[in-house]
């Protein structure tokens, strides 16, 4: 693909990895994703705004050919997904200097063995000219490693957001066209990379919230050519808001848990709660995840295995944990050939959620009607505690 112009002077130089199918070894990439690279000519100077992942950088350098010198390079972030490429830039122009916060001046080196002496560090608020064109750097910490930041473009009102507000999809708009669908792309995004750092995000969001925004150019995915829906979304999802909606991951051996389940759904759909439902043996973790960021309630479903809670459920319980969404409420249904401690067990999985745990409903082999009377009070009691919530 050619450079694609944004503005006079402003290309997108990235890559549409349309194939990929799964980020970091763990989420799923349904639509692939894309490494945004961005060049900006200046009257006097041209600097490279993050590059891609090394597995393109053919396409990258290729976007390069014909530009004969670059003075800076960008790392908005450490991650060879963004920066992956510096070290390949660097020897096609030996001058450059990589422009990178102080939290990077160790990780540069320890990730990608980029020289010292080849970093230009840049304080919160530093600005850096090109002549017609002004960088100025934005420290966003923890969206979502320590060293990350964004570049504004004052004279073109672009900021250019790195890991904020992008998401992964493989597209061959440069700007985005269909609102809902990108934004549901970017709460996927959210989900999966950003939502541990949500009180990390209120902070920074306060930190953009001055400047003059007619594009965002996240690092990910389409460029955001209606800034506000996306910063209004955003702040949503950081927000301590919840909807009345209940998550419910399970999985069922023989289909005792899946019978207690479908009727607790049905108790919960009848009392008004949105629900989430997925089997863990088969749901992508990427719905699951997206499904966790403002819903008020899991709800964990699991036959016994050897002791302990079906592995599937576990993983779910742990993702959850590391995912840290602003759950208000737990609880745990499941059925049982002999004993064991799995709501123990999964709740000790939870540790960095400050859920409220209703208690669980438990059955010896298949559901009967008194666990079917328990599971009623169950759906009563969420839908409460959701109305006070309200």
């Amino acid at each position: 693909m050619n450079p694609r112009k944004i503005k006079d002077n402003i290309f997108w130089v990235g890559a549409v990895d349309w194939d990929r199918r799964l980020f970091d070894s763990l989420m799923p990439l349904p639509t692939g994703t894309s490494y945004n690279a961005y060049l900006i000519k200046g009257s006097e100077k041209t600097a490279l705004l993050d590059t891609v992942d090394p597995t393109m950088s053919d396409l990258l350098l290729s976007q390069l050919a014909d530009v004969p010198s670059v003075d800076y390079v960008v790392s908005h972030h450490a991650e060879q997904d963004h920066s992956g490429s510096i070290p390949l830039i660097l020897q096609k122009y030996p001058q450059a200097k990589v422009i990178a916060t102080s939290k990077a001046k160790d990780l540069l080196p320890d990730h990608l063995g980029i020289a010292p002496d080849r970093l230009m560090i840049v304080a919160d608020g530093d600005t850096l000219s090109l002549g017609d064109k002004t960088l100025k750097f934005v420290y966003t910490p923890w969206v979502h490693w320590p060293e990350t930041m964004c570049t504004y473009l004052p004279q073109d009102r672009i900021l250019f957001s790195c890991d904020f507000f992008g998401s992964h999809l493989a597209t061959s708009a440069l700007f985005s066209e269909d609102d809902d669908f990108v934004i549901e792309a970017v709460k996927s995004y959210y989900a999966t990379i950003m939502m541990p750092f949500r009180l990390a995000i209120q902070k920074n969001l306060e930190k953009i919230k001055g400047l003059d925004i007619e594009l965002i150019a996240p690092s990910h995915g389409p460029i955001h050519s209606k800034p506000a829906s996306i910063i209004n979304a955003y702040a949503g999802w950081v927000s301590d808001g919840l909807r009345n909606a209940a998550v419910v991951a399970y999985a069922s051996m023989h289909g005792s848990t899946k019978a207690m389940v479908q009727h607790l759904v049905n108790g919960l759909v009848e009392r008004g709660v949105e629900v989430h439902q997925f089997d863990m043996v088969s749901a992508s973790i990427e719905k699951m995840a997206t499904s966790l960021v403002d819903a008020a309630t899991i709800v964990l479903g699991a036959p016994v295995v050897n002791g302990g809670p079906h592995p599937q459920v576990a993983y779910a319980a742990y993702l959850t944990n590391i995912l840290k969404p602003k759950l208000k409420y737990g609880a745990v249904i499941g059925s049982y050939g002999w004993g064991g401690k799995m709501v123990e067990q999964i709740a000790a999985l939870m540790p960095n959620l400050k859920v409220e745990m209703i208690p669980p409903v438990l059955c010896k082999g298949i559901p009967r009607e008194a666990d079917f009377r328990a599971l009623d009070q169950l759906a009563a009691a969420i839908a409460e505690k959701h109305q006070a919530l309200n």
